[in-house]
C-alpha cells in the first residue's frame, strides 16, 4: 500500500484531513522522501483550501503559500489539507466548518486531537511512513494538540516563517510551525520553512539557520525557570508531577532549575488574548461577504441582506459569536476600554517575559491543565470554560516567543506535554532542550 492509499484509509477512521492530494515536489533536497500534511488554512495552489470554513468550499489557490513553495523545492510531496477548527477558533478541534467532520484522538477515538491544528498532530502520530506536518498557532493551537496526541509541535517566534498564503485569523498573532514524531524531524522541518519572505511585511530579516546542527549541542550549563503559576491551581496534579520528572532529567544533564513567577501573564493573558484576536478576526473575516471572497449566493436585497444571509448559512457557531465579541470590542466608544487596554497588557506581559529572559536561558511548564477530555465532556463546557484551556499556551503566543511541546508520559494511557517557551529567534536552544527530553526518555 502506498503512502496516499495508506493515508486515505487512515483518513477514513479518524477524519484527519479535509482533502487529500498528492503534489509532487518541484526539486530534491532535504525533505526528499518526505510526505507533508499542509494545515487548511495554508493554500496549496490548485488544491481545495478552506481554512476548516463552509464559506470558502470550492476555492482552489492559483498560488502555492511560501512555506509550500519552500517545501516542494526541496523535494516534499504533499499529501493533503488537515482538519482544524473553522477559521483556527477553538481548542477542541470540534468548531469544524459546516459539512466537515471531526477529527478524533489517535489514541481513543472518544477525545478531542486538540485544536485548532487537531488533523496535522493526529494524523503525525498515526502515519506510517516518513511525515511532517506543517501547522499553525494563534494561541496555542500547535503545542495543544501535539501535547493531547502525543507528538512534538514547535511554533515559532512571530515572523521567523512567512505568512505569505496564510487565511489570517489574527494577524498579529498568527505562526505557521511544525509537527513531527521525532524532534530531528521538527528540526529539519523549521530549517526549510524558516527564512525572510519579501511578500510577507511581517516577515523577519533573521539569518536563515540550519537547526539540526543544534541537536548534539547540548543543554549543560543552561539555566531553566520553571514558570511558578502554571503547576499550581487549575493543572491537573498528575501532569505537574510528570512535568517535574521530566524537569529532573534535564538536572541529570547538568540544567540548573529555578522556579520564576509570571503574575502579569497568569493574570491577564486569556482576557488580552481573545480581546485582541477576536477584534483582528472580525476585521479578517468582513472580506467574505459572498461578493468578491466567500461562497456565492442568489443575489437578493439589498447588500446587508445578501451579506449577512451568506455569512449566516456558511459560518459555524463559534465564528459567528467571535465576529460579534470582536465587533463589539473594536467598535466607537468601547475601543479604547477593551482593545486598546488589552495591547498595553500585552505590551507589559511581554515585558514580564524579556525580565524573566535576562535571567534564564528558556522557561517551562505543562502544556496543557488537561489531557485530551472526551467530546462528552467538551459538550458540557460553556464557551468561557473552553477558552480557559488556553491559559498556559496564550502567553508565549502574545508575546511572539518560540515554544515546544514535548511528550513527557502519560495519565489514564493519554499523552501529557511540557512545554519550553525561549526568548525571540532562539529557537535553537529550545530545540536542544526538546532533544535533551528526547534522548532522556
Amino acid at each position: 500500500m502506498n503512502a496516499i492509499e495508506e493515508t486515505k484509509r487512515i483518513n477514513d477512521e479518524y477524519n484527519f484531513f479535509n482533502e487529500i492530494c498528492e503534489v509532487k515536489p518541484s526539486g530534491k533536497g532535504k525533505l526528499s522522501g518526505y510526505y507533508v500534511s499542509v494545515k487548511d488554512c495554508i493554500v496549496v495552489k490548485d488544491v481545495e483550501s478552506r481554512s476548516g470554513s463552509a464559506i470558502l468550499s470550492g476555492y482552489k489557490p492559483v498560488f502555492d503559500a511560501t512555506v509550500v513553495k519552500m517545501i516542494k523545492e526541496e523535494g516534499g510531496t504533499i499529501i493533503g489539507k488537515t482538519a482544524q477548527d473553522e477559521f483556527g477558533f477553538g481548542s477542541f478541534s470540534v468548531n469544524v466548518g459546516k459539512g466537515m467532520k471531526i477529527p478524533l484522538n489517535p489514541i481513543d477515538k472518544e477525545r478531542s486531537c486538540g485544536g485548532s491544528s487537531g488533523g496535522a498532530a493526529g494524523f503525525t502520530k498515526k502515519a506510517p511512513f516518513k511525515h511532517i506536518a506543517i501547522a499553525e498557532s494563534t494561541g496555542g493551537s500547535i503545542v495543544c494538540p501535539a501535547s493531547f496526541c502525543g507528538v512534538y509541535g514547535l511554533c515559532p517566534t512571530y515572523g521567523l516563517v512567512s505568512r505569505y498564503g496564510l487565511m489570517d485569523y489574527a494577524s498579529s498573532l498568527d505562526k505557521i510551525g511544525v509537527m513531527a514524531k521525532r524532534i530531528d524531524e521538527i528540526a529539519l522541518g523549521l530549517s526549510v520553512i524558516a527564512g525572510h519572505d519579501e511578500k510577507d511585511a511581517t516577515s523577519a530579516t533573521a539569518k536563515k539557520e540550519d537547526y539540526g546542527l543544534q541537536l548534539s549541542k547540548g543543554v549543560k550549563g543552561m539555566k531553566i525557570g520553571i514558570i511558578k503559576e502554571s503547576l499550581g491551581k487549575g493543572t491537573d496534579r498528575e501532569i505537574s508531577k510528570k512535568v517535574m520528572e521530566k524537569i529532573k532529567v534535564l538536572e541529570e544533564k547538568g540544567v540548573t532549575i529555578k522556579e520564576v513567577p509570571l503574575p502579569l501573564n497568569a493574570k491577564y493573558s486569556l482576557a488580552a488574548y481573545y480581546l485582541i484576536a477576536m477584534c483582528e478576526a472580525s476585521t479578517n473575516l468582513a472580506k467574505y461577504c459572498g461578493m468578491r471572497y466567500g461562497k456565492h449566493a442568489e443575489l437578493k436585497g439589498g447588500f446587508d441582506e445578501y451579506f449577512s444571509s451568506v455569512r449566516s448559512a456558511n459560518f459555524g457557531d463559534e465564528v459567528k459569536r467571535r465576529i460579534i465579541m470582536g465587533t463589539f470590542a473594536r467598535m466607537t466608544g468601547f475601543r479604547d476600554a477593551y482593545y486598546i487596554k488589552a495591547l498595553k497588557a500585552r505590551t507589559m506581559m511581554i515585558e514580564e517575559y524579556r525580565k524573566a529572559f535576562m535571567e534564564f536561558d528558556a522557561l517551562i511548564s505543562p502544556t496543557m491543565p488537561v489531557i485530551a477530555p472526551k467530546f462528552s465532556e467538551i459538550k458540557k463546557m460553556s464557551p468561557l470554560q473552553n477558552y480557559m484551556m488556553d491559559i498556559l499556551g496564550v502567553g508565549p503566543n502574545l508575546a511572539g516567543m518560540p515554544h515546544i511541546s514535548c511528550p513527557a508520559g502519560e495519565k489514564e494511557g493519554m499523552p501529557i506535554g511540557i512545554m519550553v517557551t525561549g526568548n525571540q529567534f532562539e529557537e535553537g536552544k529550545i530545540i536542544r532542550i526538546a532533544k535533551a527530553l528526547e534522548n532522556g526518555q
